[in-house]
């Protein structure tokens, strides 16, 4: 790989490049829970929006289960009005075996009734305690139950949403690895796409030019097949560790052994315009400058889409 300063007649001092491919963001569309694919919406190579439907699997299973798991929710519901209607009537008798029971005391200690008396309505109205609480427990069981059951008719839907696959980003589709009909596996890919935003170059830079730049300093791009258009770019990474190192590094020449990876991404606002005519793959050359106070050289100033400069 050819890199470092070009400084024929002091055209590019200040400038450091290297050579590339221009690169984008590949993005698989993948089914997270595995099914039948019943339809593909695009082909190879179509442009797609973000949150545009791709593909669906079979969902007829899904929705049976959907549909019995609703069910669930409202059996347990009705479960719950069950045991709340049980509370009433359990404090209607706790209330009556309450009145039996102070009746009684107040009869037994005017010696008006039996001790034996006294004892059962005693233990009617414990009884009658027991089994309110016990209704009690009852409905916070039915509530637990609606939750259970709401939070599996939830996990269902969310299986229903999630095998319906659309695009994360607004790109082209690169490849179509599924075909309708055809079974793919939990986190199985069913189409891979370019990702147009996030497009870039990466080239290697040596130690001395790599510590004069920044993230975000000004780059430029020209093809081999548009040498005349500079395309403004900017350094979006800088590797943290170099790339190639030698077995000991001891004198100044062999620091400069050391190459980095750096990434140019191109500005956003430009690709917006131009989504159509990115293509990967594309070989050229990218510029850094590594002196910001010196100005571009002219042949590396952005030009208009007729090839003259702004």
């Amino acid at each position: 790989m050819l890199t470092g300063y070009w400084d024929d007649n002091d055209h590019y001092e200040g400038v450091a490049y290297g050579n590339g491919r221009i690169e984008t963001t590949q993005v698989d569309i993948t089914a997270k829970y595995g099914g039948r694919l019943t339809e593909i919406y695009v082909h190879e190579g179509d442009m797609v929006e973000k949150g545009q439907l791709l593909a669906e699997l079979d969902t007829r299973e899904l929705e049976a289960q959907y549909r019995v798991a609703l069910a669930g929710v409202e059996q347990a519901r009705e479960n719950k009005k069950y045991a709340q209607a049980v509370v009433a009537q359990r404090e209607i008798d706790l209330q009556q075996a309450k009145r039996d029971y102070l009746r009684s005391k107040t009869l037994f200690e005017s010696k008006s009734i039996a001790l034996v008396q006294l004892e059962k309505d005693e233990t009617e109205y414990q009884r009658a305690e027991a089994g309110l609480m016990a209704a009690k427990a009852q409905v916070t069981n039915g509530e637990a139950a609606i939750n259970a059951a709401k939070a599996q008719a939830e996990s269902i839907k969310v299986q229903l949403e999630e095998s319906r696959l659309y695009s994360p980003v607004k790109g082209r589709v690169l490849y179509r690895l599924a075909e309708e009909g055809e079974m793919v596996g939990n986190g199985g890919r069913v189409l891979v796409v370019l990702d147009l935003i996030d497009t870039f170059m990466t080239i290697f830079l040596p130690t001395s030019q790599v510590g004069r730049i920044d993230i975000g300093s000004e780059a430029r791009i020209v093809l081999d097949a548009l040498p005349n258009i500079a395309i403004p770019a900017k350094v979006s990474f800088i590797s943290p560790e170099a790339q190639f190192t030698p077995k000991e590094i001891e004198t100044a020449t062999e620091r400069e052994k050391l190459m980095f990876r750096v990434k140019i991404k191109i500005v956003p606002e430009l690709l917006q315009r131009h989504l159509e005519k990115i293509k990967s793959g594309l070989p050229g050359v990218a510029y850094v400058r590594v002196d910001e106070t010196m100005p571009w050289p002219e042949s590396l100033r952005m030009k208009d889409s007729n090839g003259s400069r702004p």
